[in-house]
């Protein structure tokens, strides 16, 4: 039984130094290096081989010149606190677009819910390149949206969507929207309704009820939905690419331009590396969060 249980705690932790400290470390000894003219592109600074003698030699020459060349160029800094911002503001739309959904989803009945629920699911069939490739169709000068807008009066010459920040808004609000609708369906669905009607018999209207009852019970699936999408919309690098244009700026597109524009794998790393540890913070949040979840469920 020991040797199971053993067994059972070892096979995530061995998933996880296999598939994120083992390349966790590789980027950060390469975030290390120098930039050279070769292939690859980098002078290593620890040779595996030399052993211990390597290790020392590593030590003595080790320096962060990579890590104090991001910190005194205004571009990566200013492409950090942009992604923040646009990962922040798009969480908060997602919030406000999927929280209807979810809950009306949850109030539908029995019969109706494995359709919605297939609904919501549905664009995890298709490609998501395909998908936001087809933003560019519906948003461009000449696209869907505005010839509906021209075709029916609203305006008169068309709208400037494409290749701005509210491009990559919508994409990623559109992208990632099930993400935060399923997690808050969860928790709004197996919601105890007597509750509700406990509340109106107290006095209290719908509308209070739902900020007295059912707003502060469906917190644990907002706050799972929320990470679920910053996490991910922090390093998108797609949406931005497509949508924003050069004009957007995300460290995701500098993290790409710096591996296979510039070719400088030091400071792309460097750039990778931080912004591990920016995610890493509202990772551990989210973990922390389920098992505050798993323990009031107990």
């Amino acid at each position: 039984m020991n040797f199971r249980r053993i067994l059972l705690i070892a096979t995530p932790y061995a998933w996880l130094v296999a598939l994120f400290l083992v390349p966790f470390l590789i980027v950060f000894k390469i975030s290390l290096s120098h930039y050279a003219i070769s292939i690859p592109p980098y002078s290593p600074v620890f040779d595996i081989s030399a052993g211990w003698e390597g290790f020392k030699t590593f030590l003595s020459k080790l320096d962060f010149d990579n890590y104090r060349f991001l910190s005194g160029d205004d571009l990566y800094w200013k492409a950090y606190l942009s992604s923040l911002q646009i990962a922040a503001i798009s969480t908060i739309i997602t919030l406000v677009v999927a929280y209807p959904i979810a809950y009306g989803m949850a109030q539908a009945n029995d019969e109706w819910r494995p359709t919605l629920m297939m609904l919501v699911i549905l664009p995890f069939w298709t490609s998501f390149l395909i998908r936001v490739y087809s933003w560019i169709g519906i948003l461009s000068n000449e696209g869907f949206l505005n010839q509906i807008l021209l075709g029916l009066g609203v305006i008169d010459t068309p709208l400037a969507i494409m290749n701005t920040n509210t491009a990559v808004y919508i994409g990623i609000v559109y992208t990632y929207l099930p993400f935060m609708v399923l997690p808050i369906y969860a928790t709004l669905e197996k919601m105890d309704g007597s509750l509700i009607e406990a509340a109106e018999d107290l006095g209290c209207t719908r509308i209070s009820a739902f900020w007295l009852v059912t707003l502060p019970l469906s917190k644990p699936g907002v706050i799972a939905g929320c990470f679920l999408v910053f996490i991910p919309a922090l390093g998108e690098f797609v949406i931005p690419s497509l949508l924003g244009g050069s004009q957007t700026l995300m460290i995701g597109k500098v993290l790409w331009e710096e591996f296979f524009s510039n070719r400088d794998w030091p400071v792309a790393s460097a750039v990778a590396v931080i912004l591990l540890v920016l995610l890493i913070i509202p990772i551990i949040l989210f973990q922390r969060n389920e098992q505050k979840q798993r323990e009031a469920n107990q």
